[in-house]
This record gives C-alpha cells, sequence and structure tokens, in this order.
C-alpha cells in the first residue's frame, strides 16, 4: 500500500454500517494522506467492535460529540440514504468537510439544500460516487475531454447478477449487525423501483454525466418481467450528444456493466467489474490518429480507497476535485427524479423542471 504522508487528513467515520465495515474503515487506514481518526454510531456493541477492529484514536456514540472534536477535519457519512443530508449539514455547520456516500439526496429539494449548506459553508464536500477513481474510467474521461472531439452518441448499462451475493460473500469482510443500530423510520426496501434507482441508478447517471457531461432530458420507460425490473433510458445531453442507459436488476449471468462511446477522433469500449472485486475497468480506447487501440493498465482498483485519496489532496493541498462535487450530486438527483417521471407520464422530462422525491 502507499506510504503515509507526514500531513493527512484527520478523518470521522459517521457509521458502523455495511459500507462503512466494506470500504470506509479500510480506506482510511490504508490512505496515503489521511487517518482513520474516529468512529461514531448509536449502537454500542456495534461500534465497540469496530473500534476494536479498526483502531481509531477515538470513538464516540454521539454525532455533536464528535464534531465538537477540534481535532476533527473531516466527516464520511455512511449511513443510510435517509440520513445523508442533515448529517452532512450539521458537519458542515460545525465546520468539517464532508465525503458522503452516494446519493446525495433522496429528493432534489434536499439535493438543492444540501448544496446550500456546501455554498454557506467554506466547506469541501465530495459525493462517494467512486467510480470516477476507476483507472479505466479516467483514462476514457481524459481521452474524451483531450483528444475525442465532439462526442456524438453514449451508451451505458448497469445490471446487477442473482449470483452477485455468494460471490460478494466471498471477498468481503463478515458483515457485522446490531438490533440497536439506527434506522430510518421506512423500509427502504419495500419500494424496489426507488431503492435500486437510488442504489444502483445512481451510479449508472453519474457515470454518464462523468463522461458526457451535463443531462438536459430523459425518455424513460420500465418493464418487470421474469423477476426483473428493466429501466431503458433515452437520454439527451445539454451537448447535444445522445445516449441510452440500461439499468437492469438481476441479470441471469454475470455482473454486467460497461459503456461504448462514440466521438469524432475516436471510440471507447469499457467493461467493469462488481466493485468488491477491486478491479479496474478494462477501457480500449481507439484512436482514429494511430489506427490503433489503447488500454490503460490499473493495477490499483482499490477505488474508495482513491476517492478519499482524491477528497483529503483537495482540503490539504487545494488539488483540483477529481470527485462529484455537489453540483454532480444535485444534478444525479435530478437526472433519478426525470426517470421516474418520465416512466410514470411515458413522455420525456426535462432535469430543470423536475421537484420531489425519486
Amino acid at each position: 500500500m502507499p506510504k503515509k504522508e507526514e500531513r493527512r487528513l484527520r478523518v470521522g467515520v459517521l457509521g458502523c454500517g455495511p459500507i462503512a465495515q466494506a470500504a470506509h474503515f479500510e480506506s482510511c487506514t490504508k490512505a496515503r494522506n489521511a487517518d482513520l481518526y474516529a468512529i461514531c454510531d448509536v449502537a454500542d456493541d456495534l461500534r465497540e467492535r469496530m473500534a476494536w477492529t479498526h483502531a481509531p484514536e477515538k470513538s464516540f456514540a454521539d454525532y455533536d460529540a464528535m464534531l465538537a472534536d477540534p481535532n476533527l477535519d473531516a466527516v464520511v457519512v455512511a449511513t443510510s440514504d435517509a440520513f445523508h443530508v442533515p448529517a452532512s449539514i450539521r458537519a458542515l455547520e460545525a465546520g468539517k468537510h464532508v465525503l458522503c456516500e452516494k446519493p446525495a439526496a433522496t429528493s432534489v429539494e434536499e439535493a438543492e439544500k444540501l448544496a446550500e449548506a456546501v455554498r454557506q459553508s467554506g466547506r469541501v464536500l465530495q459525493v462517494g460516487h467512486m467510480k470516477r477513481f476507476d483507472a479505466g474510467l479516467e483514462a476514457a474521461h481524459d481521452f474524451i475531454t483531450r483528444e475525442m472531439g465532439e462526442l456524438a452518441a453514449l451508451k451505458a448499462w448497469y445490471c446487477d447478477s442473482t449470483h452477485r451475493y455468494p460471490m460478494t460473500d466471498a471477498v468481503q469482510p463478515l458483515m457485522v449487525s446490531s438490533k440497536h443500530a439506527k434506522k430510518p423510520s421506512g423500509d427502504p426496501k419495500a419500494d424496489l423501483d426507488r431503492y435500486y434507482m437510488l442504489a444502483h441508478g445512481s451510479h449508472l447517471v453519474d457515470t454518464a454525466r462523468f463522461f458526457a457531461g451535463p443531462i438536459k432530458a430523459v425518455e424513460a420507460r420500465q418493464s418487470r418481467r421474469g423477476g426483473m425490473r428493466c429501466w431503458f433510458v433515452d437520454v439527451e445531453f445539454e451537448s447535444g450528444a445522445l445516449g441510452h442507459l440500461d439499468l437492469t436488476v438481476a441479470v441471469r449471468m454475470d455482473w454486467h456493466e460497461g459503456f461504448h462511446i462514440y466521438g469524432e477522433n475516436g471510440s471507447v469500449l469499457g467493461r467493469t467489474y462488481n466493485p468488491w472485486y477491486y478491479k479496474t475497468s478494462e477501457v480500449d480506447i481507439f484512436r482514429e490518429a494511430d489506427g490503433a487501440t489503447h488500454r490503460v493498465l490499473g493495477a490499483d482498483g482499490h477505488f474508495y480507497r482513491r476517492q478519499l485519496e482524491g477528497f483529503a489532496d483537495v482540503i490539504l493541498h487545494g488539488a483540483p476535485m477529481k470527485g462529484a462535487s455537489i453540483e454532480d450530486g444535485v444534478a444525479s438527483v435530478r437526472a433519478m427524479v426525470a426517470i421516474a417521471r418520465s416512466v410514470e407520464t411515458g413522455k420525456p422530462v426535462r432535469l430543470d423542471q423536475v421537484s420531489g422525491e425519486v
């Protein structure tokens, strides 16, 4: 792993649930420029076990007490979606920087409220779209930005697999739960359309925006057949490029995720793996200039650690933000709401005209 730098960000992780256990605790301990300074959870049994396992300097049962610690620099909000906005705003108001798990919010109004809090705070908030730190996607983005010329069209798909959990159970740490954990008032999985869009659709939408820029409008259809939910979304980008997104949960095959991008001076074909394999996407970049295809070697596939390091570089060294900004987070929420409204109405929906929840 990278050698620890002398100057490091002191990070507190809010929430000791699955995403913290699978990604954020390890990222803080392995990051070259950050440390796991504190953890916080209301469930005493869960928090104490995670403190013993990951050895933060401090452990808190009360979030306000953690935020009051003058040595804490930043917070990773690793809670249920419903708590992302209030937890992030409290951290910002306490003068802390925030890395908030995706999605930034579950409604347009909440997302805009968070954006205003970021503007008023003067602090850094990065949304946890960790796929932006996949070396294959970074190479594709660089080619699109610097060499491709006009981007004509993008196709992208994110298809969860029925075989996902036996696969991830084999590589993830054993998840620890607690009956005392803080939970949303309702069951997030009661509405599977909404749950899948927030959990998986947020990745697909952000990847499309990362490559092709802001989305102007969408026209979406959905089918529920054979125990699967499938969204086909036609996208109009502000640049004039066309797009097609496929979100399907769950396909009867291996994990199926990738993208095709066609441009003036070349094309990009990408295959992305389940993130818990920590395997860089296989991305083939065809350059019209030399008539050859190039593929980046991405040996470092720890996207969660790399996103934390990028976040810390912004705060510690004033580096440009490579991750998703709050503006990206708001746009992602708007796109998901627009997709839901288009499915409901059967009509195209402009992103600047939507409101309400996903």
